[in-house]
């Protein structure tokens, strides 16, 4: 990296981690992005004054990539943008920031994707880890870019990652000593166009993993499935299951977590000692416990971190209780499938929050579960009318809708009653009304605070 010159796209929290990481290797940098609008007296305010770092705002000249090196891209760029394409035809490498972060990093290396529970996966798997090892690092798609953190790893060092369907497109070396997949289901088809493109992609994580490495899979996922036993994959396959009792691998029977092995069955733990809630969380426990297991934690390390685990912020997250109504925020809930889960995890009658940004999803199996479960359905953002009419269709109408967040929470407050349980969770991303999925969050919390 020394004296070359990189160009990055994208000024958003990865972009610039990733200009500080080839700045501290001893590169330089052209940050571009395409709104011309950007304050770049501002932007450099991120960069020392003798960091080698020009902007460019807009369009990209072509003269700008004359003797550009290597591209680092965001992930929340897609690649079928002009000036992606424009970089290509100039047969300038490509790659994104997990890659670039991948290529300086040292140590043992363990990485997570899937469409639902990677947060509260990896989450749990940090807090496993650190009690086995002293320089461990949760990074990714997370919430702080793994070039943040690539630099300060050494030998002895653990990481864990979060990685997104639009982080694994840009991955070339990138190799997890420990890879899991969640779960498949339909997500950023406006991304990716096709169910078989968003497979292929998720499951990519796996391409560099040798017969030396581990992938933790999901028995229950019908892609997975198929995936765990193609002959043409590497890594030894690690299966969880919250249906079946399996001869090998970690299974759900209620009330207990098992992991099969060596013709043993041990009982790991009584679901009810663990403070998460919900099946969908007993898998994020399982998939934890086999990435854990296999990155040298000791089982009973293991078993005491995930009792003592609290749910991450924005996941069937408890905000309060007030006049017997408990309040859950589920912002992170940005598909049907993550809705769903939070859902099925209210142990009573529910008055839902959802809505937001325009993937291009079904919300058809997500609706069917309001029957016998949701009271009041409380619409916000871009797609409200598609739901509304979805649910319809099904049969439910008792429907409302709300121009903002501070209305739907004063609608579900006046129409709760105690005994009932406010859930935001959207089904949808933010974007249009929020910068992300945590403000939205914080914004439902301060609002139920106020109450």
């Amino acid at each position: 990296m020394e004296k070359q010159k990189v160009l990055v796209l994208g000024t958003g929290k990865s972009g610039i981690a990733a200009a500080k990481q080839i700045l501290n290797l001893g590169g330089q940098v052209i940050l571009f992005d395409s709104n011309s609008k950007l304050d770049q007296v501002r932007l450099l305010k991120n960069f020392n004054q003798k960091d080698k770092v020009s902007i460019v705002t807009g369009e990209l000249p072509p003269e700008q990539i004359i003797g550009v090196d290597l591209a680092v891209i965001s992930p929340g760029i897609p690649l079928d943008k002009p000036f992606v394409k424009q970089i290509d035809c100039a047969k300038i490498p490509i790659w994104g920031e997990i890659e670039l972060a991948y290529q300086s990093s040292k140590g043992k290396l363990a990485a997570v994707t899937g469409t639902n529970g990677k947060t509260t996966t990896v989450s749990l798997i940090g807090e496993i880890l650190k009690t086995q090892y002293n320089d461990v690092h949760v990074c990714g798609n997370i919430g702080n870019p793994f070039t943040e953190d690539a630099l300060d790893t050494d030998d002895s060092s653990v990481t864990i990652l979060e990685v997104s369907s639009f982080q694994l497109e840009t991955i070339m070396d990138f190799h997890p000593h420990v890879s899991a997949i969640t779960n498949i289901t339909p997500d950023h088809l406006d991304r990716h166009k096709t169910m078989k493109n968003y497979i292929k992609v998720k499951e990519s994580i796996a391409m560099n993993q040798t017969e030396d490495d581990y992938i933790v899979l999901n028995y229950e996922d019908p892609e997975l499935k198929k995936f765990g036993r193609r002959k043409t994959l590497k890594p030894k396959v690690v299966w969880f299951s919250s249906r079946h009792v399996l001869k090998d691998g970690f299974y759900y029977k209620e009330p207990e977590i098992h992991y099969a092995h060596d013709g043993e069955d041990d009982v790991l733990l009584n679901v009810h000692d663990l403070i998460l809630l919900g099946a969908h969380n007993y898998e994020n426990v399982m998939t934890a416990m086999g990435v854990a297991l296999h990155m040298g934690v000791p089982m009973d390390k293991i078993v005491s971190a995930c009792k003592a685990f609290q749910p991450v912020e924005h996941r069937i997250e408890f905000v309060r209780e007030r006049s017997g109504v408990r309040y859950y925020n589920d912002s992170k809930g940005t598909n049907p499938d993550a809705a769903i889960q939070a859902l099925r995890a209210m142990p009573g009658p529910v008055i839902l929050i959802g809505g937001g940004y325009d993937k291009h999803i079904a919300f058809d199996d997500w609706v069917k579960e309001f029957k016998g479960r949701v009271k009041y359905l409380v619409l916000i953002g871009q797609t409200r009318n598609e739901i509304a009419e979805c649910a319809k269709k099904y049969g439910f109408t008792n429907i409302m809708f709300a121009e903002d967040m501070d209305e739907a929470v004063k609608d579900c407050a006046a129409y709760a009653e105690a005994g009932d349980y406010v859930l935001l969770s959207p089904a949808c991303a933010s974007w249009g009304m929020f910068d992300n999925y945590e403000q939205r969050g914080r914004i439902f919390k301060d609002l139920v605070n106020k109450l």
